[in-house]
């Protein structure tokens, strides 16, 4: 087994001048921070955009696209390119890449630039994003002070993902779309200071050589599959848009999984998916992100399409929720010690759940409390207390050389699990409201969406009780 050799200026693994771990935690999580906020933050800038550049429709869905294909396409090889050049390295990597990228698309002056600029967002994003885990769980040992520090990435996590609207609303009202994209420059340039400062390298030091067939296979299979459903939203699932490149996506996959298993330094071990800690928690996080990352998008619709809220007033409106979800994210380590991580994720699939259920009897007259407020509490709730034990169970007994690459399982299975999932409830959802513009049509579309959420949460509930490890020290060696 590959072990992981310290970097100069440490001793058996650790900092002979130990950085402050709430320094540490604080870098990690503040790369989360702007990878998942820029998810979501473009999109109440997209119509200002739209007119300053003159993008048509299509440049418009690309501005989206580009980051979230290059994202979910190139996760695997960064969280791999960690674990061989070291996690602090790849980490200023891609937080370089992702600041000089935002750089650019706020100063572009062609549409083009900016689709551009978005794309190489995303590489940097696929870099940064795994590393950003990887660092926590290299820097805490396995137990309570490692559940905590993945509870606060995750909490930071899905708030940047809620934060999106309400600081994209703000900044394109009071300043200009630009900022939304410039604002990341000095946040990111701090970020790169700090990180350059206080955290420590690790790597494998195995002298392990990069798998390049199978990093362009993995690559380029997770970017067609990304990039077929996208299109199903615009062009549907039958379509042979859609149709090809989730055809040849499996099909270059089916490939990776064969040089694999034949090569002798694989990119990602297929022996890594015996493990069932490894397997059944991605899996879990696989369907539980179909159904999470909907709740936000169809969320803003219902308060802006049927209710009639502005950008601003939406993004206010969703406060309570990311609050919420932050306190769920932070109070599940310390509920993971009386019920462990098993039994904390169905418990808390299980509290989303009924938030979907309450939030599928939409209305068109409803109010914020009862419509908006009471569900959307719930749906937050559950989803901070189940992320961080599905993250704890995914990461725990990796080893010292594989650590980046979990890191970028655990990222893409919720990430494409996320993207599947909009695309199928957005497809739903459209086939109930038809076309029309009509608020109660489109209140009947959304509130199918979030039935079809709850039944993907009972979904992933049964999977968890069926295969998820009963408990860490189980996680560890099952």
């Amino acid at each position: 087994m590959a072990q992981c050799t310290p970097e100069p200026g440490t001793v058996s693994g650790k900092r002979t001048t130990t950085p402050r771990l709430w320094v540490v935690v604080l870098v990690a999580c503040a790369g989360q921070f702007l990878v998942v906020l820029d998810v979501s933050v473009v999109n109440v800038a997209l119509p200002s955009m739209r007119a300053d550049l003159g993008l048509s429709e299509l440049g418009l869905q690309w501005v989206l696209n580009g980051y979230t294909l290059t994202f979910a396409g190139f996760m695997l090889l960064g969280g791999r390119a960690g674990d061989i050049f070291g996690r602090r390295r790849m980490f200023l990597v891609g937080l370089g890449m992702f600041t000089g990228a935002s750089l650019a698309g706020g100063l572009a002056q062609e549409p083009w630039q900016l689709v551009a600029a978005r794309a190489v967002q995303g590489m940097g994003a696929a870099v940064l994003s795994p590393s950003t885990l990887t660092i926590l769980t290299s820097s805490f040992p396995e137990g309570p002070a490692r559940s905590r520090a993945i509870g606060t990435w995750t909490a930071v996590g899905a708030g940047g993902g809620a934060a999106g609207a309400l600081v994209g609303g703000v900044l394109t009202d009071t300043l200009s779309w630009r900022w939304v994209l410039l604002i990341n420059v000095p946040i990111g340039a701090l970020v790169l200071i700090a990180a350059v400062l206080w955290l420590a390298e690790s790597r494998n030091g195995s002298g392990r050589r990069l798998d390049m067939p199978g990093a362009l296979l993995v690559t380029g299979g997770l970017g067609a599959l990304a990039y077929g459903i996208v299109r199903t939203e615009s062009v549907g699932w039958t379509a042979i848009g859609a149709l090809g490149p989730l055809v040849g996506g499996l099909a270059l996959l089916g490939a990776f999984v064969a040089v694999e298993a034949r090569t002798s330094v694989p990119l990602v071990p297929l022996g890594l998916f015996r493990r069932r800690s490894v397997s059944a928690a991605n899996i879990a996080m696989f369907v539980n992100g179909m159904a999470m990352f909907c709740m936000w998008y169809f969320m803003s619709l219902y308060m802006q399409n049927v209710l009639d809220y502005t950008p601003i007033q939406t993004g206010l409106g969703f406060v309570p929720q990311s609050l919420t979800i932050v306190l769920g994210s932070k109070l599940a380590p310390r509920l993971m010690l009386w019920t462990g991580a098993k039994r904390l994720a169905v418990l808390g699939s299980l509290i989303a759940a009924t938030g979907y259920v309450w939030q599928s009897g939409l209305q068109v007259n409803g109010g914020y409390f009862d419509t908006v407020l009471g569900p959307g509490l719930l749906m937050a709730l559950g989803a901070g207390l189940a992320a961080t034990p599905l993250a704890t169970v995914a990461t725990a007994g990796a080893a010292p050389g594989d650590a980046g690459l979990v890191s970028g399982l655990v990222n893409t299975s919720r990430f494409m699990g996320g993207a599947l999932g909009l695309a199928a409830l957005s497809t739903l959802a459209a086939s109930r409201i038809d076309g029309g513009t009509e608020p109660a049509g489109q209140a009947a579309g959304y509130s199918l969406a979030f039935q079809a959420g709850a039944g993907i949460l009972l979904t992933a509930v049964v999977l968890m009780i069926l295969a998820l490890p009963g408990s860490e020290e189980e996680a560890s060696h099952a």
